[in-house]
């Protein structure tokens, strides 16, 4: 089950409790699902029941004991905890069907993944004043918009109405990739710094660490074939590693901790952040042009790597370990990852090289 299914599921649940009189509230257009945060557990957890509470007129938490019933025992869904003030935390059976239809489908569409038809036939335009910044935002959304099937125009006529917070200098020295990642990284309404930190190849470093990231992907697949395998969508946890089988490090990041245990349940927990983060892509690119704004998707694309970067060290086998089922499916998903980020960096205009 998707984030996308999985929110569909939960407003299946609110509706049958409104047709039921549990609850007496207008069933919301959608249901926000994310992974845990602290106190939580299972794979997903929504915050619909405290968005709901008061509408309905009853504490948060008994709207989610409601609720929780009729998510309880749904198709895919293995267990519903609540927990204080008020979330559902969402255990999935299976994420293994997920896993295989959302790597199935990065691999198939490429880099024009999350592409779609949002402003199909429009004509967005981009009035912006002589300014390297909102130059450099501009030729941006120009690759967002027509992602999103629709047409960009730019100029500088007057009333501008696209017009970022200016670089305090020129972030040329910086060089084409960093410089451009400077002035689209942060909001619109942010002041840009045009600082050496771009460039420097450590953890505190966003651009470095998506195209590191990305870099990764790619030699895991060289290293791949050189092994005589090949990505191939499936599940990532069958024969997972035990527990105390130590990962190796990321000789850049720091230590890895284990990403795929014994037990089938928990060894899917650990990839929720990957495959929330994936299949966000599309939602993401559509907002990003929708609100002109290309920082969301580097934002994003700093969250896609920082979630497939923990689960690169179980893709290859190990010693005398043998190319599995399981290898060629968490070669898939990481692949498909490297896809998504290779795609975002080419709508910033930022290269995504395969060494690093």
């Amino acid at each position: 089950m998707t984030p996308v299914e999985l929110s569909r599921t939960v407003l299946r649940a609110v509706r049958r409790a409104v047709d039921e009189g549990e609850l007496s509230v207008p069933v919301p257009a959608r249901a926000v699902v994310t992974p845990p945060g602290p106190g939580g557990c299972g794979d997903y957890a929504t915050n619909i029941a405290l968005q709901l509470a008061r509408p309905a007129g009853q504490p948060p938490l008994r709207v989610a004991e409601i609720l929780r019933q009729y998510l309880a025992g749904t198709a895919g869904v293995a267990d519903v905890t609540v927990t204080r003030p008020g979330f559902l935390n969402i255990s999935l059976s299976d994420t293994a069907p997920a896993t295989f239809a959302l790597a199935r489908q990065v691999l198939a569409e490429g880099m024009e993944y999350g592409h779609g038809d949002a402003l199909a036939g429009r004509i967005v335009e981009l009035r912006i004043p002589y300014d390297v910044r909102a130059e450099v935002v501009a030729d941006a959304l120009t690759r967002l918009v027509a992602a999103q099937g629709g047409r960009a125009e730019v100029d500088h006529r007057e009333p501008v109405n696209l017009r970022p917070v200016p670089a305090p200098e020129d972030p040329a020295p910086l060089g084409p990739d960093a410089a451009r990642w400077a002035l689209l990284y942060p909001a619109a309404h942010d002041r840009p710094r045009i600082t050496a930190d771009h460039l420097v190849q450590r953890e505190s470093n966003p651009l470095f660490r998506v195209r590191y990231a990305h870099a990764r992907t790619r030699a895991l697949g060289r290293n791949a074939a050189s092994l005589g395998f090949a990505a191939e969508p499936g599940d990532p946890a069958l024969g997972a590693r035990p527990h105390h089988v130590a990962e190796p490090r990321n000789p850049v990041l720091g230590a890895a901790a284990p990403l795929l245990g014994a037990h089938p349940h928990h060894a899917a927990t650990p990839l929720t952040p990957l495959l929330t983060a994936l299949a966000d892509h599309p939602r993401v690119l559509a907002l990003a042009a929708a609100h002109r704004a290309p920082d969301r998707l580097a934002r994003h694309l700093v969250t896609v790597a920082d979630a497939v970067l923990p689960f690169l060290p179980a893709v290859l086998p190990l010693g005398e370990e043998k190319p599995s089922a399981a290898h060629r499916a968490r070669l898939a998903l990481a692949e498909a990852a490297g896809t998504v980020l290779a795609g975002g960096l080419s709508l910033l205009g930022i290269d995504a090289p395969d060494h690093l």
